[in-house]
């Protein structure tokens, strides 16, 4: 993915397309907030009062709407048409996608392990509730109907782009099956959701139980005062003298980045890429041996050679060769530019008396002395300038404002998840409320790795029937002390941005349906608002409102912005080999025509051959913890697309480059052709909208510093 982002999670388990109903009321009770409507200002989840006994029940209240709601739209006697079938079923299942909505949230944000024993019973009903729906014969006929009869019904181009969606996702999640293939496709469905759940618990459970203990103090050497003092409270919390480490992501990097005591880096990392691979209780290989299994007795039931065929047909590359063909024009440059970075870190390494060879636990630290050689500065010296609520306040909304014309104002009484939850009202320049934005930044043990942006309701604006979006976004950043904010490195600071311009995606949608609403695009396309945003993170106006020193209030002195923009490119070939690595790992998986039992070190090993991956470089994520491909499939076979979004940013930022960063022009062009529409046009249409032409990956390589 990109610098420990997780894309956006979204809960499409909940009917695939849909995300409630608008302008009807659910079925009331006085006891369970999921059977009556939200009575909270926008319809805010009263998460104050969801009690884990609350899930269940209506979850079986939902699937028992959502059924006699199908049943209505097959028993109609009237013949099929948008109306009655497409928009009756992109509306359906209010409770079960309210009930979905904040389990989804919770289970990644906090998922204590009572929360935990409940997705293991929830999740398996979720998926069985998506085979329902779509693998109803009746409704399959109603909506081929209206699929097959679009141009004699009228459809207006958005109707028959939604109704073309929702039939392309019938024949795919197996409509045209026999009755006998059906059945043997939803016990594939159920077993891989549980073992999916069961992946996901297994790594949960490694990251936050896997500890490193230090009781000497000049092992420490170093490492920051705040992580030192995080250490220090972790080890007193779990009952031990000294520090100790988890490899949580900002702690991980923390660690890898600046320890000195090499061999607590070794530990560190031996730490972290061993995650969910030893041991018998929570080693995912036969977890994934099997899911992959059922993947490939998927994709053979549905008409396709391989997963990988299954996955790549429905998005804009079309097939694993056009992914793999961009891949490789990016690996080669990159892999090569890794060459170069290793042998300036082992002359740094020899000049300074280390009598080492650089291995992969020594990346993130000699890359660190290099880059303080060559460009004169470290993320000590830039840290203090970027206070977390800063960037927020003075960075990603600022650049909201300018641009689109957006006020974010704190609701302090609005219901919170967890009390380290932020919630803002969005409005637009006329004081008209767009969305909710909530913002989750600090890490806790229950919490998953990663950043990501979701949405708690969607958007839907049709017959005079309008609702807003409520998004959120996720990360772990190191918290606040009584003495100091939360500091941002670049990378945390380059987060933020990116995971606000998914939230702007969600949130300046204006689609008519939920269907095609915000971020329900093509997985191609999904990150590039995102990436695309990081951009703005580092435009002189922007950084000069933002960046200001903790203690001074001092604007970041130009010299070291000057710094900071030279060394863009500094470490490129590391960063781009192992996300490409990992999304070429991500193909080769899918790609195999399944037999039993395979060791997974040893299939990791086989690609690095067939790639000449570079030894000092693992891929971003190890197949034993690579939660994007296996703790569900959104993104099986498919984390190439963030490749494929940053090809469409770099290109697309080419516009901005040349017209102007703050260029309100250029910006209406981006948020009418980008930002608002959603899925109601074709994205490569949508894009060349915008920037003219079809994108290549030049602007991408010149960025990275590759060609």
């Amino acid at each position: 993915m990109m610098r420990l982002k997780s894309s956006l999670i979204v809960a499409t388990a909940c009917v695939a397309l849909t995300a409630g109903a608008a302008g009807k009321k659910a079925q009331t009770s006085t006891s369970n907030p999921f059977l009556t409507e939200y009575k909270t200002k926008y319809k805010i989840p009263p998460f104050g009062s969801i009690k884990l006994e609350h899930y269940k029940p209506a979850l079986l209240a939902g699937i028992e709407e959502q059924n006699k709601e199908i049943e209505a739209i097959v028993s109609n006697p009237a013949p099929a048409t948008f109306d009655n079938t497409i928009l009756a079923l992109d509306n359906s299942g209010e409770i079960f996608n309210k009930v979905c909505y904040v389990f989804f949230a919770l289970s990644e944000s906090d998922a204590t392990p009572e929360m935990q024993t409940l997705a293991e019973a929830l999740s398996p009903m979720i998926t069985a509730q998506n085979d329902e729906v779509y693998m109803n014969e009746g409704l399959f006929k109603r909506v081929k109907s209206v699929h097959d009869n679009a141009k004699a019904l009228g459809l207006t181009p958005v109707q028959a782009r939604l109704t073309e969606k929702y039939y392309k996702r019938f024949v795919r999640n197996g409509a045209l099956l026999t009755s006998e293939q059906k059945a043997q496709l939803k016990d594939i469905n159920r077993r891989a959701a549980e073992l999916e759940l069961s992946f996901a618990n297994n790594m949960m459970h490694e990251i936050s139980e896997n500890v490193i203990y230090v009781t000497d103090a000049s092992r420490l050497k170093g490492l920051s005062q705040s992580t030192i003092g995080d250490a220090a409270a972790l080890a007193q919390s779990r009952g031990h003298e000294g520090w100790a480490f988890t490899a949580t992501g900002a702690t991980r990097l923390a660690v890898l980045s600046n320890a000195d005591d090499r061999e607590l880096r070794k530990e560190m990392y031996q730490t972290y890429t061993n995650t969910a691979s030893r041991g018998d209780q929570y080693d995912n290989s036969k977890n994934i041996n099997e899911i992959m299994k059922l993947r490939q007795q998927k994709a053979k039931l549905l008409g396709y050679n391989t997963f990988a065929d299954y996955a790549t047909a429905p998005v804009m590359a079309g097939t694993v060769e056009a992914a793999e063909d961009l891949l490789m024009q990016i690996w080669r440059p990159a892999i090569a530019k890794v060459k170069e970075e290793v042998a300036d870190m082992q002359a740094y390494a020899t000049a300074a008396g280390d009598n080492i060879t650089i291995e992969p636990w020594d990346y993130y630290y000699y890359a660190q002395k290099v880059k303080a050689q060559k460009f004169n500065f470290s993320e000590d010296d830039v840290r203090p300038y970027f206070a977390l609520d800063n960037v927020v306040k003075n960075g990603i909304f600022y650049v909201a404002n300018k641009l689109y014309g957006l006020t974010f104002t704190e609701m302090k009484d609005a219901p919170k998840y967890n009390p380290q939850v932020t919630v803002y009202d969005v409005k637009d320049a006329k004081g008209k409320h767009i969305a909710v934005f909530m913002t989750d930044y600090f890490p806790r043990p229950i919490k998953a790795q990663g950043a990501w942006m979701s949405e708690m309701n969607s958007e839907y604006n049709y017959n005079g029937v309008s609702e807003r979006p409520i998004i959120f976004n996720v990360a772990s950043f190191t918290p606040p002390t009584k003495d100091m904010p939360s500091l941002l490195s670049l990378d945390e600071v380059e987060t933020v941005f990116h995971e606000f311009g998914h939230a702007l995606h969600g949130m300046l949608t204006i689609a008519p349906f939920r269907g095609l609403e915000g971020t329900n695009v093509d997985r191609d396309l999904v990150e590039m608002p995102s990436q695309i945003n990081e951009h703005w993170a580092y435009v002189p106006e922007v950084m000069q409102n933002y960046a200001r020193h903790y203690k001074t209030g001092e604007v970041i002195p130009q010299e070291l912005v000057n710094k900071i923009l030279e060394s863009g490119k500094f470490n490129q070939g590391f960063m781009t080999t192992e996300l490409v690595g990992a999304a070429l790992l991500d193909i080769e998986w899918h790609k195999v025509d399944w037999c039993d039992n395979i060791d997974v070190k040893a299939f990791e090993a086989s690609v690095k051959k067939r790639l000449r991956m570079p030894r000092e470089v693992e891929f971003r994520y190890r197949t034993p913890y690579f939660k994007h491909i296996f703790a569900n499939d959104q993104y099986s076979c498919g984390y190439y697309t963030y490749l494929w979004s940053q090809v469409l940013e770099a290109d697309g930022w080419e516009r901005f480059k040349l017209e102007g960063p703050m260029n309100p022009s250029t910006a209406a062009d981006y948020r009418r052709y980008i930002l608002e529409p959603g899925d109601t046009e074709d994205a490569m249409t949508l894009y060349v909208k915008f920037r003219g032409s079809k994108p290549n990956a030049d602007a991408l390589l010149r960025n990275r510093g590759l060609k």
